[in-house]
């Protein structure tokens, strides 16, 4: 995965780019660092990074001197990278069900790392449904548009969202001429795909019912009997579930021991020469299987949630999933339940034939699309009874496109990376899609270039062991994550940043480093060092922990407890840590107990400074934010207007701010730590230490 090696599309030599890239690489005056290339190697990413563009350069400096006008706190810094992999195109809305291995759904919002999404992949003839892990997973706000397909299915996705249809991969929106022509989506496309999701079921108490009534009437065991014994006759009470899959035995227990019906689970039997083990539960308190006996009596009135629980209890226990979903048994009152079940709940049902032994199977009609739908609908246990995994993908029915319609705001978006390059999103085929903005001052688009045309300075490591050579270097304090995150997601291809570090613990250089990125952790060992070395700290940024304004202002960062956890670890091994409560956003994350909660958890991780920092609306910046919080947050925009009127909130704001969360620190246990004594002290294993009370610093931009 990642880049591939020499597949190079084009070389500059000398670094000048043609024209119509607009790519300004040795013009000094439009870098801020004044980095200048020697030549620009484009290489196209490839599985996780696919839809990105590598741009290798090799700089002819790496240690960059901030300008002096500037009121930055270190003079030195170094960015490997230009552009930052921490996101991409985000596409979808955050309740858009993806389609898991498992057969259930879930909002692309709630996926994770490591979940296994459905794909596809062709193979032979067809292109198949396969299962694939989520590689990353997004957020970010873009403009959203609704596209309406003829079977009520409504999609809300970014215009850069891309669809297969029966003429290929298209765009939600595009142009037939011009610098915006792409292949679109118009009324006359139809997606490909299994067809719309169905909301899953509650597991209410009608829902355990139902289950506990399809299970037991399918498959287990319930009776009283008359036994003889010595000089009188007996009753023996008996109920006994035995199965071979242990998912449906599991929960049919779990809901029994909801009803204060207790069971005990054994082995019914042993595995053998093709047969695989049996576990079975049971009782035989006469008080428990008549309690059973009247959990699986017919409702008078069933409601849905009884009817889901039962047509799933009867699938688990009777079903079988192959081209088509069939339900077995030979009782024809059972039979009856289970097609009036089924179009109870609009499914088409057929009863077959009886075969000579009297079992009619109940079929689905409908193709792939209805046994999704039947499935996700009534939620079996059974992991192999949900899975579509291997089949092909063939018509769905009626999935024409009957508009596509712009809802003129911007909504929180969200998209995923995937092994295949692409998911099920409400049915659909989505392909995974990439970018972000900002590096206008290399002269590429400020919309999309940001994430998907990264600048990787190659000889960034080989540069930095020159530049430190004795007799050319003073052992300076350098910064690090001045610019981009060094600890983006493109450094676990690259390692150009523990490279770097490597070299400046060779040379016993202090540094610092400011990410947002658990990431860190990966060089925990050379931090460690470094500290036993020089003078080294790390600071991480943690702007709010509250979890809505996390999604949608900080969209592609690991989660701020993560970094919370990453903090004490690293002070744990000796590496001191500070956090920038950054950037404090008005009106969003600047409640007293919002950065409260904040400081406190900072505190307790050990963090040696803490330091507030409102947010800072450069141009550029400035238009795009208030342009999303007219959208997201229209109440907010005159108060923002007022307390903006350049790119700085007044200073008394963040005076204000410094000496709120000042008071939080000390009330929280923190201290003041003496700079001598720690320096001293650079070689121990450092207790965690508390943080002194921060002073007035200066603002922060988005662009941290």
């Amino acid at each position: 995965m990642g880049v591939a090696a020499g597949e190079h599309v084009f070389v500059y030599p000398g670094g000048v780019a043609p024209s119509p890239s607009g790519l300004r690489w040795q013009l000094a005056g439009n870098d801020p660092q004044g980095a200048l290339f020697e030549e620009v190697e484009r290489h196209v990413g490839r599985g996780e990074y696919r839809g990105m563009e590598f741009l290798h350069v090799r700089a002819r400096r790496i240690i960059n001197e901030v300008p002096k006008a500037s009121s930055m706190p270190f003079r030195f810094t170094i960015n490997a990278y230009r552009g930052c992999s921490h996101a991409c195109t985000y596409c979808l809305a955050p309740d858009t069900p993806i389609l898991l291995a498992e057969g259930r759904s879930r909002p692309i919002a709630d996926l994770r790392v490591g979940d296994q999404v459905v794909g596809t992949q062709r193979l032979g003839r067809y292109r198949r449904y396969v299962t694939t892990p989520v590689l990353d997973h997004w957020s970010t706000v873009k403009r959203a548009y609704r596209i309406t397909l003829e079977d009520g299915t409504d999609l809300v996705a970014s215009a850069d969202h891309r669809f297969l249809t029966e003429r290929g991969w298209k765009h939600v929106i595009g142009s037939e001429q011009g610098a915006s022509r792409r292949p679109h989506l118009t009324t006359a496309n139809s997606l490909l795909g299994i067809g719309r999701s169905a909301s899953g079921p509650r597991h209410d108490s009608d829902y355990q019912r139902g289950y506990v009534c399809g299970m037991v009437r399918g498959d287990g065991h319930l009776g009283h009997y008359l036994y003889q014994r010595p000089h009188r006759l007996d009753v023996r009470h008996t109920f006994r579930l035995a199965l071979v899959d242990l998912e449906p035995l599991s929960r049919t227990r779990a809901y029994l021991d909801t009803a204060a019906i207790p069971t005990s689970e054994f082995l019914f039997a042993a595995a053998s020469r093709g047969h695989r083990e049996v576990r079975a539960i049971r009782t035989q308190a006469r008080c428990a299987v008549d309690a059973v006996d009247d959990l699986i009596a017919w409702p008078t009135q069933p409601s849905d949630e009884w009817t889901r629980g039962f047509l799933a209890g009867i699938y688990d226990a009777e079903g079988h999933l192959g081209q088509v979903i069939r339900i077995s048994n030979g009782d024809r009152v059972l039979l009856d339940w289970i097609e009036r079940g089924f179009r109870s709940l609009g499914f088409r049902p057929v009863r077959e034939p009886a075969q000579a032994n009297g079992v009619c199977n109940i079929r689905l009609v409908g193709g792939l699309g209805e046994v999704v739908r039947f499935i996700q609908t009534i939620d079996p246990a059974t992991t192999r009874k949900r899975q579509i995994l291997g089949r092909a993908m063939k018509g769905t029915g009626a999935r024409r496109v009957v508009s596509i319609e712009p809802l003129g705001v911007d909504l929180p978006m969200y998209d995923i990376t995937t092994g295949t390059g692409d998911f099920i999103a409400d049915g659909a085929i989505s392909h995974n899609c990439f970018a972000r903005p900002t590096h206008e001052y290399l002269g590429m688009d400020a919309g999309r270039d940001f994430e998907r045309r990264i600048v990787v300075k190659v000889n960034a490591v080989e540069r930095v062991r020159a530049e430190l050579a004795p007799g050319r270097w003073a052992g300076e304090h350098i910064a690090m994550g001045t610019n981009t995150d060094p600890y983006q997601r493109c450094e676990a291809k690259f390692r150009l940043t523990r490279g770097i570090v490597g070299e400046l613990v060779a040379a016993a250089n202090p540094f610092s480093i400011l990410t947002k990125s658990t990431l860190v952790l990966s060089d925990l060992d050379l931090l460690a060092e470094s500290a036993l070395r020089t003078s080294v700290r790390v600071n991480f940024s943690i702007g709010t922990l509250d979890e809505e304004v996390w999604r949608t202002t900080e969209p592609g960062t690991p989660h701020p407890q993560r970094r919370i956890e990453a903090l004490a670890r690293l002070n744990d091994a000796g590496v001191p840590c500070g956090v920038l409560v950054a950037p404090v956003l008005p009106g969003l994350s600047d409640r007293h107990e919002q950065l409260d909660a904040v400081v406190k958890a900072c505190v307790e991780a050990g963090a040696q400074t803490i330091t507030p920092l409102l947010l800072h609306l450069r141009p550029g910046v400035r238009e795009h934010y208030l342009g999303w919080l007219g959208s997201a947050h229209p109440d907010l925009v005159a108060d923002h207007e007022r307390r903006y009127p350049g790119a700085y909130a007044p200073r008394a704001s963040q005076r204000e701010l410094s000496s709120l969360v000042a008071g939080m620190v000390r009330r929280h246990g923190g201290r003041s730590a003496d700079p001598v004594a720690a320096r001293s002290t650079a070689g121990a294993r450092r207790p965690r230490s508390r943080p002194p009370a921060p002073a007035p610093p200066r603002q922060l931009g988005l662009g941290l």
